[in-house]
């Protein structure tokens, strides 16, 4: 088998493919032979080194990499739900950028319904991650207002699907006035590009007395204004600080200092100013939560069944070789993508 193997911290470079192995499964868990891997932005957090789970629950070297599908290959005799050749889409806390998976079977689930393999790879983590934000980490009721930044990415495409699956108002927002009819063909009410709008002038018309809740992987950079906008009782979930790191055209390694800079321009928040405004701010990394298999299985099942009743489709998806994770990662970090980058094995 090969898996991608990253031995420190650095550019793409330090994507390199080795040889391993065979995987051995145990009685407890299944191994699937990789047909397709689906790329995070966390996936190039953990090449940059600053990615906290891949630190603390594995360090280097590390094979990153969170969602395969693939067929299943071999079963252990305490598994009961998957058969060999059965085609499953799974997740997996790294070690995903291989030719073959070995996983526990709550790990994996069978394709969602209108999905491809290859499309199937870039599901379960950032619907996963839109689900927690929309229905597991706080309360939003029905009709509210909800800002979705970076809309045209794999979780902001998510979140637009699964926002309006359930009927709340839309304003997404895009950094490209490429990525605007995107967006709209998700679903979106208000679609503000803010390479040529005023992105808070625009979202104050769309929605005059506040947003009830906003969606931010940006960080420092719209996370202040963000909390302006809310309404009372309104919720600013955080879920990522890009806005600090690289973003296309560069070395793909870090930039320290604009780092630094960035995360002395990061907000604070005063708890007592909370209380007074009505509002919460709340974030969350979801590798942290992979333990919780109690969300993890209400939120496939439930997904699996939006599926099923056409209420989610799949995202818009660009393809790379196994052998390409270089120019994969490089695509991801320009901002300039749309819906999900999945890597195909052959």
């Amino acid at each position: 088998m090969k898996k991608v193997v990253i031995e420190s911290p650095g550019g793409y470079e330090k994507l390199k493919i080795r040889d391993f192995p065979e995987l051995t499964f145990k009685n407890d868990t299944i191994i699937v032979n990789v047909r397709a891997i689906g790329i995070n932005y966390a996936d190039c957090l953990v090449r940059f080194g600053v990615y906290e789970s891949a630190k603390k629950y594995v360090g280097w070297p590390i094979t990153p990499g969170f969602e395969f599908s693939g067929v299943v290959k071999s079963v252990g005799s305490q598994t009961s739900r998957f058969k060999v050749g059965d085609e499953v889409v799974g997740i997996t806390l790294f070690n995903a950028y291989a030719t073959e998976v070995e996983v526990k079977e709550s790990q994996l689930f069978h394709l969602p319904h209108g999905f491809s393999l290859i499309e199937a790879a870039g599901f379960p983590t950032v619907f996963f991650t839109a689900y927690h934000a929309l229905f597991q980490l706080v309360k939003i009721y029905p009709k509210s207002h909800l800002l979705i930044h970076s809309a045209a990415g794999g979780v902001g495409s998510a979140l637009v699907q699964l926002a309006k699956a359930f009927n709340f108002t839309v304003t997404g927002v895009v950094g490209s006035s490429h990525k605007v009819d995107e967006v709209k063909a998700l679903g979106a009410d208000y679609v503000i590009d803010k390479s040529t709008q005023d992105l808070w002038g625009e979202a104050k018309k769309n929605a005059v007395d506040g947003f009830d809740a906003i969606f931010d992987a940006n960080g420092y950079t719209t996370l202040k204004d963000g909390y302006k906008h809310l309404r009372p009782v309104g919720k600013l979930i955080s879920y990522g600080a890009h806005s600090l790191l690289p973003r296309g055209g560069g070395s793909g390694r870090v930039n320290y200092l604009k780092a630094a800079i960035g995360l002395i321009k990061s907000p604070r928040f005063n708890p007592l100013q909370l209380i007074t405004d009505n509002k919460s701010v709340v974030g969350f990394n979801l590798s942290f939560l992979f333990a919780r298999q109690d969300l993890a299985t209400e939120a496939m099942t439930d997904l699996m069944r939006l599926a099923l009743e056409r209420k989610i489709k799949p995202l818009k998806t660009t393809t790379y070789k196994l052998e390409d994770v270089g120019l994969a990662h490089q695509a991801l970090e320009s901002g300039k993508t749309v819906g999900k980058i999945v890597l195909v094995v052959n």
